[in-house]
C-alpha cells in the first residue's frame, strides 16, 4: 500500500512521526502543532490507510495493520527508530507500536489514549453503529476529506469501516503498560473521551505518580489540559508544542536526547 506522508524540518534531526486521529488526517489532526515541531526536528507526517490522501484498499481497519504500515514506511525511509506522537486513534497505533514494535520506537507522546474498554467514559460508543456517513457532512473532518481523498465519494465506506474498528478496539493489559520500555508521556484534556482516573492509572503503570523530590523524576509524563475537549486537543498546540519539544528532547534510554 502506498502509505501519504509528508516531510517537514530538518533532514538531519531526529525523525518524529504524527499519527492522526480517526476520520482525520495531517491537517485537522497537527496543521497548528507540526510547524512549530519541525523547528527542531525531523517531522514524518503520515495519512493511515483509507484517511487523507492514502487510497483504501481491501483489508479491514485495525489498529495492527496501521502500526505494521507505519513501520513500513519506516523501512522505506531508511528510518530505524523514531518518536512518535499521536491523538486519539493515532495514540493508539502508537501503543501498539510501543508494545509490538519497541525496537523502532524511541519516546511516545499519545493524547487522548486508552488501553482497555474501561478507560472510556461508560456509554461512550452506545449507538455507534446508528452513526450514518451523512451525520458527519460539514465537520472538519469530512471537509478536509472532500479536500485531499484520491476518491472524494470514499468518506461513507470510511464511516462504515471506521464503525467496525470502534466496536472491536484494541486492548492490553496492565502488565503490558507496565513494560512498555520507550519513555512516554500521556496527554488528556480535562473533559476528554478517556476518563482521568485511567489516565492516571497508566501513569502509574508506566513508573509515574512519585514523590519525584525524594525519588527523582521518572521516565513518564503527564499533561492535563484545562478547558478543552478531546476534538480541541490539537488546538491547543501553544500549550503542548513546549511540553512535547522539552520531553522528547530530553536525555533519556535509546540514546535519545
Amino acid at each position: 500500500m502506498d502509505i501519504y506522508h509528508e516531510a517537514h524540518g530538518n533532514e538531519a534531526g531526529r525523525p518524529l512521526v504524527l499519527i492522526h486521529g480517526a476520520l482525520s488526517g495531517i491537517g485537522t489532526s497537527f496543521g497548528t502543532i507540526l510547524p512549530l515541531l519541525a523547528k527542531t526536528r525531523r517531522v514524518i507526517a503520515v495519512e493511515l490507510q483509507a484517511h487523507g490522501r492514502t487510497p483504501d484498499v481491501d483489508r479491514p481497519l485495525t489498529v495492527e495493520h496501521f502500526a505494521s504500515d507505519v513501520v513500513e514506511l519506516l523501512d522505506r525511509l531508511g528510518v530505524g527508530r523514531a518518536d512518535v506522537f499521536g491523538w486519539s486513534m493515532g495514540a493508539a497505533v502508537g501503543l501498539r507500536l510501543g508494545t509490538d514494535h519497541p525496537d523502532r520506537v524511541g519516546r511516545l507522546v499519545l493524547a487522548s489514549v486508552s488501553f482497555d474498554d474501561d478507560g472510556l467514559h461508560p456509554g461512550l460508543l452506545d449507538g455507534i453503529q446508528d452513526l450514518r456517513p451523512e451525520h458527519l457532512h460539514g465537520s472538519e473532518f469530512h471537509e478536509e476529506y472532500l479536500r485531499t481523498a484520491p476518491d472524494p465519494a470514499g468518506w461513507a465506506n470510511l464511516v462504515t469501516k471506521m464503525k467496525v474498528l470502534d466496536a472491536n478496539l484494541p486492548q492490553w493489559t496492565p502488565e503490558q503498560i507496565h513494560a512498555l520500555a520507550a519513555p512516554t508521556m500521556i496527554v488528556l484534556a480535562d473533559s476528554d473521551i478517556v476518563q482521568p482516573e485511567h489516565a492516571v492509572r497508566m501513569f502509574r503503570l508506566l513508573g509515574g505518580a512519585v514523590p519525584g523530590d525524594l525519588t527523582g523524576l521518572p521516565a513518564c509524563r503527564l499533561a492535563v489540559l484545562p478547558g478543552t475537549t478531546h476534538t480541541s486537543i490539537p488546538q491547543r498546540a501553544d500549550w503542548l508544542a513546549p511540553m512535547v519539544d522539552e520531553f522528547l528532547t530530553e536525555v533519556g534510554p535509546h540514546g535519545q536526547g
